[in-house]
């Protein structure tokens, strides 16, 4: 008798990963802000069906999403799972929204291979941040009277540290952290040539924005480039009117196709040293 067969199970499929969770989005840059460190902020978004989702920085709970009594899908991006694709997560919330009553926070699933956000957002839609000093957003009119909400909202508002965002500029935020101001830049360029042209600018003392800016770091998150500058006494207002003169020192840096110098080398290797890559 020959031997039996054995049935083996399909393999699992998985998500391609992909560097860069929000490209091809409106405003990728606000994305991973929202994602990553704006405490307390909102924004629509338009679908490619016609429908709407409103983008919020942090739900109560970190929930995954909710859908209000009024038949509005809000989905959070600060959330404590991950499925391997942030972009696929989160469609998934929208895809159990759709399905899911008004007034009923979402339970998020396992989603496996589906569409991603890229799919289902319209890439000409608008997407324009509000920020906001609190949580009070999160409530609904019935629960403005609720001890218990209040308290949660206390809670959630004690935590937020003051955040604006910068005109001259996209995706630019400055925070105070109380004792420290950061200004944090999620740029769009590719990784290489954008460190090449920091560097150059480190190497030659022009990687701040002005007295009082220090460049203390870049960070990596979600496939992009995030430079942050300490501030000390500097605010939006200045730093506003001195974006576009560095705009165009690093352009015309980034513009440059000769080798680094010895001294540029140093100085990308720092920059590379002390970078921390968020996904």
């Amino acid at each position: 008798m020959g031997k039996k067969s054995r049935r083996t199970k399909p393999a699992k499929q998985r998500m391609p990963f992909v560097a860069r969770t929000f490209e091809g989005l409106p405003s990728e840059g606000d994305w991973v802000a929202l994602r990553e460190f704006v405490p307390s902020a909102t924004a629509t978004v338009g679908l490619r069906d016609g429908g709407t989702v409103r983008i919020c920085s942090l739900l109560p709970g970190a929930g995954a999403g909710l859908v209000r009594p009024d038949g509005e899908i809000w989905v959070g991006l600060q959330v404590m799972h991950n499925h391997g694709d942030i972009s696929r997560d989160l469609a998934h919330v929208i895809e159990i929204a759709r399905e899911t009553e008004p007034g009923t926070p979402i339970r998020m699933t396992a989603p496996g291979v589906g569409a991603r956000l890229q799919d289902l957002i319209d890439p000409d839609s608008d997407f324009e941040v509000e920020l906001h000093d609190g949580f009070d957003w999160w409530l609904v009119e019935q629960d403005r009277d609720s001890s218990a909400a209040a308290a949660a909202l206390e809670e959630a508002n004690a935590t937020i540290a003051p955040t604006t965002k910068l005109t001259a500029t996209d995706s630019a935020y400055v925070t105070d952290m109380g004792d420290h101001s950061y200004l944090r830049w999620i740029m769009l360029d590719d990784e290489g040539p954008l460190l090449d042209a920091f560097a150059r600018l480190r190497a030659a003392g022009k990687d701040s924005l002005g007295e009082g800016t220090e460049l203390i770091g870049i960070f990596r998150a979600h496939g992009l480039l995030v430079p942050v500058w300490e501030l000390d006494g500097v605010g939006a207002a200045e730093l506003d009117a001195a974006v576009p003169d560095f705009a165009a020192v690093l352009d015309e840096a980034k513009s440059r196709t000769d080798e680094l110098s010895s001294d540029e080398r140093t100085a990308r290797r720092e920059l590379i040293s002390r970078q921390v890559t968020i996904r």
